[in-house]
């Protein structure tokens, strides 16, 4: 059985909706973004993403506890065990 190739972004859902990013005209797909944006804000890439990031500054990373992720946050308890 031969795969299909994807050809293009999704169709969109919105009912001649766009994005609610400034400036992309592309469809709406869900929670008022684009294919492309919902995809990054998923990721928590966006300013006002899915879930909260790390507080350690470039690191876009799930909180997991005190506004750190889990990386940072074993990072943080590692000298107050030694």
């Amino acid at each position: 059985m031969a795969e299909k190739k994807k050809k293009g972004a999704p169709k969109a859902k919105g009912n001649g909706k766009a994005c609610r990013i400034e400036g992309c005209k592309r469809a709406y797909q869900a929670k008022g973004y684009c294919f492309f944006h919902y995809d990054k804000w998923k990721g928590g890439e966006l300013p006002k993403a899915r879930f909260k990031t790390c507080g350690k500054e470039g690191c876009k990373k799930k909180v997991s506890a005190h506004g750190l992720c889990e990386e940072h946050q074993k990072k943080k308890a590692a000298p107050a065990a030694a």
